[in-house]
């Protein structure tokens, strides 16, 4: 299974993403963790996105990484090393599994009908991230809401950037069809060099339900207590509030959206900012309970 695994992998790492992943904010006593949580993440996405393996391979697959991590073998490395990582810390699988329910259905749906369908699959594939990195820090439970709307957003941000290549290279369609019906429009509308009128109506419409998530994550970074996982939030809230700002007036179709490494560095340095102000200022929120 190792093998097999390591051959749909894509060799995109930490680094390549388009938010922070165990950045140097994270203490350095969690990044090992959250690395090890990472590569089983990287590793099952690129397994369901693999353009040439049948869906029953990309499955079967995917069992054995799930088969790995509660134990029952250790025929996936990086499977076995976050079992251990987690267990040495006396840490739940529950999110890594979640997400693995996530990647499965990318196997096996290739549309969304509407938002809260949508929803319900950000619910597995980016709420358990946030929660994960909650539970490694020791954060309360009263946190995952916010924290859940923060990583819906990002999640939907990623979509609408990469939604013209998803369905070209993958046929996967995450823009709501009932959105895109509304505005007299198919998938194919996706497949365009770049987007009419219509679709970037579509497109507005959806920053504005991303708008409203980020103002659902606000209070996130003053409820955690971890100071440097404050700032962390503060930067992807900060970075992902400009990127769907872009998504406002750009058409990821045809235009850059992503944002450049001085850019992101400018945008993370004001995100930052603003949290450590907050906190020496304000404090913590006192509304969100912790344990």
């Amino acid at each position: 299974m190792s093998t097999a695994a390591a051959e749909l992998t894509s060799g995109k790492g930490h680094r390549d993403e388009n938010f922070p992943v165990a950045s140097l904010m994270i203490a350095p006593r969690h990044r090992a963790v959250v690395l090890a949580f990472y590569k089983v993440a990287r590793l099952a996405d690129d397994i369901a996105d693999h353009p040439s393996a049948t869906p029953d391979e990309k499955l079967s697959r995917l069992a054995g990484v799930e088969s790995c991590l509660t134990g029952l073998d250790d025929e996936v490395p990086p499977a076995a090393a976050l079992r251990r990582a987690l267990a040495e810390r006396g840490l739940t699988v529950r999110h890594t599994l979640d997400l693995l329910e996530a990647f499965r259905r990318d196997v096996v749906k290739s549309r969304y009908a509407d938002w809260a369908e949508l929803m319900d699959y950000c619910r597995f594939s980016a709420a358990p991230v946030g929660r994960f990195m909650l539970d490694v820090h020791g954060e309360s439970q009263t946190t995952w809401p916010a924290s859940d709307a923060l990583c819906a957003a990002l999640q939907v941000i990623n979509h609408l950037q990469d939604c013209g290549k998803d369905y070209l290279d993958l046929d996967r369609v995450y823009v709501p069809l009932d959105s895109l019906a509304a505005a007299g429009l198919g998938v194919a509308a996706l497949g365009a060099e770049s987007a009419d009128g219509a679709l970037r109506g579509v497109f507005t419409k959806l920053t504005s339900r991303i708008a409203g998530l980020l103002d659902e994550a606000g209070p996130l970074a003053g409820s955690v207590r971890d100071s440097r996982l404050a700032l962390e939030i503060g930067v992807i809230r900060r970075l992902a509030l400009s990127l769907n700002r872009r998504l406002a007036r750009r058409d990821p179709l045809c235009e850059r959206v992503h944002h450049g490494k001085i850019e992101a560095l400018t945008l993370a340095l004001l995100g930052a900012g603003g949290v450590l102000g907050s906190r020496l200022g304000l404090g913590r929120n006192p509304k969100v309970g912790h344990r």
